[in-house]
């Protein structure tokens, strides 16, 4: 009779972590008696995730079931910024947003109206769905730059296709290079494999990055370079290759087109003239490239740090070349990889309505939403201005280049914004309109996985808080007030998902309930292009066309080099500043919750101590950054891990994180990189100043 309760043990709910980051890792989740969620870790059955997930992630009931997630439709009633709102209903916030979409349309005609949206989920139907919105409609377009488009311009540059070795294959690789990625931070997975390639084979690893970083830590080798002149650093490793014998000449003369003018080409790309570009010593680049040469079965895993390089996609083709003057790709555990996102062969027609595209609508630059919105006539294609905007799955108030001029875009007056998010954040606090967005556990979706080779469900698991709305729902309810139409608009997001389904040539959703995911990965001899790569003489281009990555190309190298095309290091800014991803925070995803704050802190400026004392500026001390675009207040750390001359800050804290009010994308540029356009988020010349 006094025994005591027995604890009420859980359900357990499958999905897919939904936050931009290539490892979507596969996932377990409690799903308490109240109807929450409770303890969220990594599924073990899964053969890339393999039970671990970032810690992040596995805190994410703190996410889910904060106090300040909103909750209902609010209608802004002070200035904008101010954060004073009004409850009101769904409809009435629906209705006056579609009427302010249609006077818009009426005064510029439909393309002032800027559906607006990336990665704060990364579910195809719940992410894309507003392109089916913006199609239907003739709205402007967007051309989504703020990631990915450098680095898969190099990437497939030189391959033809976007995918590569069997992610898995690290752990049977002899050396895996994590290059561009600080994986501990951003990626954990590819540590898992790297990991057990060394606990089983002895593997070594070596890490390629601008600071010694997390992962530089856990690492056998790691090189810290300046930032940008990662193309000096593999073409002076190639030079070695050549020198002494290490090239893999058979293989190359199979499978790459220019082997002999390549290697002569490298003839002064020497590891004396790397060594002055990069900061790295010769004795560092030749071990680096004798590890290389005598480790054939090596794994070059390539990271977005190359998409954030004004010569980014240059870079990423002269590192995917390594593997190709090694032959490395012949091996299990060899080759380089980027991204599998072409093994998916997806027919998005009905979540995208890409059967409603009128090529003659212009398409405006992501990273350029600050240009945009201030009435610069190139970045707005000589067109209308937009005067409405739709947001959803991003935050460019704060995560946007050029933040000082971003604000002063969100500051007019005739401009209309609804935002639909989970939190108040900045770029919300700028809306006409908020409504309050549901969490992956609470709406039904699909996910691909470009860091490994599994499609995942992600089904409803609990119910949303208060009045909060899966995106598809907003869409489908703006399109019945706009006279949009579209079949995708009169059916149920798990419809989408089970067409789509079948219409890509996949397993149904029932067989995806049963199994959790669906392993989509190519045969050994496809994966590592031993039938030819993807051009179509099937060749490896060691001299890429770079016409067919974008018409941005002028002045791009015709063979791997180091192009000088980053912000340089000038007496005005003598320093180069990266903002590179922090531990605890995913863009401005998880700033919200007390584990992740408390644990980075505070806004900080990693610099070097020998350029602190010149700077007479002491540990924790308040410095300021600045260019001609902005500046900020923020503490320094003094830091040895950083070369002289270069300035880390760990981003992206929300605004009203640092002194002033103003975060670190007040110092990034909006200009499109070549060769199609692309957020140079670690290419920044700075001065640096006691405050």
């Amino acid at each position: 009779m006094n025994a005591p309760f027995a604890p009420v043990k859980p359900d357990i709910g499958y999905s897919a972590c939904p936050h931009d980051c290539p490892s979507t890792c596969a996932l377990e989740i409690d799903l308490m008696p109240d109807g929450r969620i409770g303890r969220v870790r990594g599924a073990e059955a899964n053969s890339y995730t393999a039970g671990v997930i970032c810690a992040k992630v596995a805190r994410y009931a703190e996410r889910a079931n904060h106090p300040e997630r909103l909750l209902q439709p609010l209608l802004r009633t002070g200035p904008k910024g101010s954060g004073q709102f009004t409850p009101i209903s769904w409809r009435e916030a629906l209705d006056r947003t579609a009427e302010a979409f249609l006077a818009a349309e009426k005064k510029y005609g439909s393309e002032t109206v800027w559906p607006y949206f990336y990665a704060g989920t990364m579910g195809l139907v719940q992410r894309d769905g507003i392109n089916r919105l913006r199609h239907a409609k003739r709205y402007s377009g967007q051309h989504s730059t703020i990631c990915v488009t450098l680095a898969r311009a190099g990437y497939i540059a030189a391959t033809g296709h976007l995918s590569g070795p069997d992610p898995r294959e690290m752990a049977k690789s002899d050396c895996v290079v994590i290059w561009g990625t600080n994986a501990v931070h951003t990626q954990v997975n590819v540590m898992t494999h790297a990991i057990r390639a060394r606990k089983e084979r002895g593997a070594k690893i070596v890490v390629v990055d601008v600071y010694n970083n997390a992962t530089a830590q856990q690492a056998d080798m790691a090189l810290i370079l300046r930032p940008g002149t990662d193309g000096a650093l593999a073409c002076a490793v190639m030079h070695v290759l050549f020198r002494d014998g290490y090239a893999d000449r058979d293989y190359m003369a199979r499978h790459t087109d220019v082997p002999a003018e390549l290697e002569a080409h490298l003839q002064t790309r020497t590891p004396e003239w790397a060594s002055a570009i990069t900061g790295l010593s010769v004795t560092e680049i030749e071990a680096f490239a004798r590890l290389l040469g005598e480790t054939r079965r090596h794994y070059i895993r390539l990271g977005y740090g190359f998409a954030r390089s004004r010569n980014g996609a240059v870079n990423m083709h002269a590192a995917t070349c390594i593997a190709s003057v090694t032959g490395s790709w012949q091996y299990e555990g060899g080759g380089a990889f980027h991204n599998n996102g072409a093994i998916f062969h997806w027919n998005k027609t009905l979540i995208d309505g890409l059967d409603a595209i009128d090529p003659n609508i212009r398409m405006l630059d992501q990273s350029q939403i600050g240009p945009v919105l201030t009435g610069d006539a190139k970045a707005l294609k000589n067109g209308p201005p937009v005067t409405a905007l739709l947001i959803q799955s991003t935050n460019p108030m704060e995560v946007a280049p050029d933040s000082n001029l971003v604000k002063r875009g969100f500051e007019r007056d005739d401009l209309f914004v609804c935002v639909h998010e989970q939190f108040m954040t900045a770029t919300a606090k700028m809306a006409d309109i908020v409504l309050p967005a549901t969490m992956f556990t609470e709406h039904d979706d699909i996910y691909q996985a470009g860091g490994q080779q599994h499609i995942l469900l992600g089904p409803k698991l609990v119910e949303a808080p208060g009045e909060a709305r899966e995106n598809h729902y907003v869409i489908c309810e703006l399109a019945k007030r706009l006279g949009a139409e579209h079949p995708g608009f009169g059916m149920s997001a798990m419809e989408i998902v089970e067409a789509t389904l079948k219409a890509s040539g996949w397993p149904d959703v029932a067989t995806l309930r049963s199994q959790r995911w669906h392993d989509c990965q190519p045969d050994f001899e496809t994966a590592h292009f031993l039938n030819g790569f993807g051009w179509p003489d099937r060749k490896f281009r060691f001299a890429p066309d770079w016409a067919a990555m974008g018409p941005d190309h002028a002045g791009m190298p015709r063979l791997p080099d180091h192009w000088t095309s980053i912000e340089e290091a000038t007496e005005e800014h003598p320093f180069r500043l990266a903002t590179s991803p922090a531990r605890n925070f995913l863009n401005t995803s998880f700033t919200e919750t007390p584990t992740s704050t408390s644990r980075e802190t505070r806004p900080t400026a990693f610099i070097h101590p020998e350029d602190a004392a010149r700077l007479q500026i002491a540990d924790g001390q308040l410095v300021r950054l600045g260019n001609r675009r902005g500046q900020i207040r923020i503490h320094a750390k003094l830091y040895d891990g950083v070369q002289r001359g270069v300035v880390i800050v760990e981003s992206i804290w929300p605004h009203a994180a640092f002194v002033d009010g103003m975060g670190i994308n007040a110092l990034t540029g909006a200009d499109a990189a070549q060769p199609n356009g692309g957020g140079a988020f670690h290419d920044n010349a700075i001065w640096v100043r006691a405050a």
